[in-house]
């Protein structure tokens, strides 16, 4: 059976990996043979076929970014707060980036990281869930670092280098968000949601302005008013509306 214990620090064990497809692929794996426990990182120098959100994939040039899965044991934690989780870990991340990035970094609902308004960093989180019980969860974090040329696809990239004119080193910085994703977590185990909610709003990308969403064909205009518990975002036209995840998607001019 895999260890339940989460007395362990995240970043413990620090698992580098010279290549390998998908990073929470991997993770995940380790998890299900019982060789993974709560806090194991897995950090890949290149990923072949890195995930990114609702399908994507996820380009990183090899060596030159954070390509990480930490494992968190969620048995003390509700199916319910899913969202509250996924909360917790773009804060984490998002107080990492805040320390290189003068506080110009905040979190576009849901998963994204932006420095301003060009994408730094995202995150995809994978469950185990067996009945009604959260078993464990691999949260796959991919962050550009030295990355100075980005797929032509890609329409608002930036890296850390671009931001501060400056090289870093990529397994150190990896190693530096293990601990700010456990403060987080930390705080979502002895405070609650409600304080991860309150703290996710407080540096949710665009709130209180007017952005443009597109759902199904049609888009429109709306001011961001912020995300509620269960993850929806909270939009005002004439009236408040509010859209799950995948429901509706972002419109730069």
């Amino acid at each position: 059976m895999p260890a339940t214990s989460t007395n362990h620090s995240l970043g413990i064990p620090f698992i580098e990996i010279f290549s390998v497809e998908s990073t929470n692929n991997y993770a995940m794996q380790l998890v299900q043979e019982g060789f993974a426990g709560h806090g194991a990182a897995c950090y890949a120098y290149e990923q072949t076929a890195g995930k990114g959100q609702r399908g994507k994939a996820w380009h990183a040039q090899a060596g030159e970014n954070i390509t990480i899965s930490v494992v968190f044991n969620t048995n003390s934690l509700q199916v319910s707060t899913q969202f509250a989780f996924n909360m917790t870990i773009a804060l984490g991340v998002c107080d990492f980036l805040r320390i290189y990035t003068a506080g110009d970094t905040f979190i576009k609902w849901p998963n994204d990281l932006y420095w301003r308004d060009r994408k730094a960093g995202g995150i995809l989180i994978e469950n185990i869930i067996r009945g009604k019980e959260w078993q464990w969860a691999v949260a796959g974090i991919g962050i550009n670092v030295n990355q100075t040329l980005f797929d032509t696809t890609l329409t608002n990239p930036v890296s850390l280098k671009q931001i501060t004119g400056k090289e870093h080193n990529p397994v150190l910085l990896a190693k530096e968000l293990c601990k700010s994703l456990e403060y987080r977590y930390n705080q979502l185990l002895s405070s609650g949601a409600p304080s991860i909610l309150e703290d996710y709003n407080g540096v949710l990308y665009k709130r209180g302005n007017q952005i443009k969403l597109k759902k199904d064909n049609a888009v429109f205009e709306c001011i961001l008013k912020g995300v509620d518990i269960f993850g929806k975002l909270l939009v005002v036209r004439n009236l408040e509306e509010s859209f799950n995840t995948g429901e509706v998607e972002w419109v730069f001019n």
